[in-house]
């Protein structure tokens, strides 16, 4: 329309509100008091008696046009806040769920498990616990023809697939698959957010400004899984130049510098490849060294570590004690029904709240009575809150030690192995400090600092 009135293709806007055209001030000046009449356009407003071609009518379509951004800014800031509300109950309220996920059927607020692709989430996780890096698991998942979450998508929704045949999957897609929290059944959004309802541009947003439900949706991967998995990414682990790194890789340390100990390997011509570590700050400090080599060979730290974790299993580990002790079942399954029925009192509050707060805005309720029933419903709500955090309290304390059950029970079938499983690894070792070897003993300090 703009375009063909530029053309000057005819000499009338014609509307039944000025709102219908705009509700911006700023087009307002721009447009009806600024371009339409260099090009000869007549602008009308059935119902505001707008008319440019009324002397002294600027004014009033003036003051239309203020009101009415008024109005849009209101309405921007309500609809932010029923979001805002919806984020905070834990609902969803995005357009396309993370890859391993869609949204439920009957309820487009909840997510529930898309099984082919969270499948291959959870591979992706078993992969990274193994020590494999991020481009390893891109390379392997490309050359098993699995379908990259763009294609996936695409391919589900029956969508166009013109350029996203060659989609692939790289380092970069796994590695946010990987730090995706959202995978162990919590919700989280709010991470960005618009400057302003006149912008379309996205800020980021603090990680302590996100909404954070717990327990929204069924998780994929299990809460231990994921932040064993943070942790291997954290320690960095470095990979042998083939994509899998060794089964310490990020756990072992300079014990005078705290450097990292990274791999080397020994390839002299007729003997067989030796692999090391040896003390990061000393390898990359050129001339001047800023720590000794601290050498040690990683087939007989690995044989070490693995014979060490042996000896306690066979030390500490008593299954009968474990089986022997009182379990708490019918306590514990009678708290997690009494937590289910607060959770969906405390829901019923919210949309009291929630109901209240619109029937003041629509004014079915006066200042006085919103006050009194919302302090009401607020102290109801406080209440439920402080006996749910009793009941998570006990729940965790009961949770802990069915985490030590699990993993000595993970711990007990290591005596059937031969080696050492990095996903134990991560587990069960802090870090591992080695020291340099005294010249005329042979002997060199091996400390391992345990999480158990």
């Amino acid at each position: 329309m703009l375009r063909d009135a530029r053309q000057k293709k005819f000499q009338v806007v014609l509307c039944k509100t000025q709102s219908r055209f705009t509700r911006d001030m700023e087009l307002v000046e721009k447009y009806i008091h600024g371009m339409f009449p260099l090009w000869g356009i007549r602008f009308i407003a059935v119902a505001d008696n707008a008319d440019t071609e009324v002397k002294g009518n600027k004014k009033a379509r003036q003051i239309n046009g203020l009101v009415n951004e008024w109005y849009l800014e209101d309405l921007s800031e309500n609809v932010r806040m029923v979001f805002d509300m919806k984020r905070r109950e834990g609902k969803y309220i995005g357009g396309s769920p993370v890859y391993g996920y869609k949204k439920d059927p009957h309820d487009k607020n909840k997510l529930v498990i898309d099984w082919p692709a969270a499948s291959v989430v959870q591979q992706i996780f078993r992969w990274s616990l193994e020590g494999r890096g991020r481009q390893s698991i891109a390379r392997a998942l490309n050359d098993q023809g699995v379908s990259s979450p763009a294609r996936y998508k695409a391919e589900r929704d029956g969508g166009h697939l013109s350029g996203m045949d060659r989609s692939l999957w790289s380092k970069i897609t796994v590695w946010r698959i990987l730090r995706n929290e959202m995978y162990t059944g919590v919700m989280i959004q709010g991470r960005r957010k618009k400057v302003s309802y006149k912008s379309k541009r996205l800020i980021d947003m603090p990680e302590e400004a996100w909404y954070r439900v717990e327990g929204t949706h069924e998780a994929i991967v299990e809460p231990e899984v994921f932040q064993a998995v943070q942790r291997g990414l954290e320690a960095r682990a470095r990979s042998d130049g083939k994509g899998e790194a060794h089964v310490l890789s990020g756990l072992v340390r300079c014990m005078d510098c705290g450097s990292v100990m990274t791999k080397t390997a020994n390839c002299r011509q007729g003997r067989p490849r030796t692999s090391y570590l040896r003390c990061k700050r000393y390898a990359d400090s050129g001339k001047e060294k800023g720590c000794t080599r601290h050498s040690i060979r990683l087939d007989q730290l690995e044989e070490l570590v693995t014979e060490r974790v042996r000896r306690y299993i066979r030390e500490w580990f008593v299954p009968e004690g474990l089986e022997a002790e009182p379990r708490s079942d019918a306590r514990r399954a009678s708290l997690e029904q009494e937590r289910r029925t607060l959770e969906a009192q405390r829901e019923k509050r919210s949309q009291a709240l929630k109901s209240l707060y619109l029937d003041k805005v629509s004014g079915v309720l006066g200042l006085e009575q919103f006050v009194e029933l919302n302090q009401t419903f607020l102290d109801e709500k406080n209440r439920l809150e402080r006996r749910l955090a009793q009941i998570e309290a006990e729940l965790s304390a009961g949770e802990s030690s069915r985490q030590r059950e699990e993993l000595l029970e993970q711990a007990d079938r290591l005596l059937e192995l031969e080696t050492l499983p990095r996903e134990l690894a991560v587990q069960l070792i802090e870090r591992i400090e080695i020291g340099e070897r005294d010249t005329a003993s042979g002997e060199q300090a091996v400390h391992i600092i345990w999480k158990f």
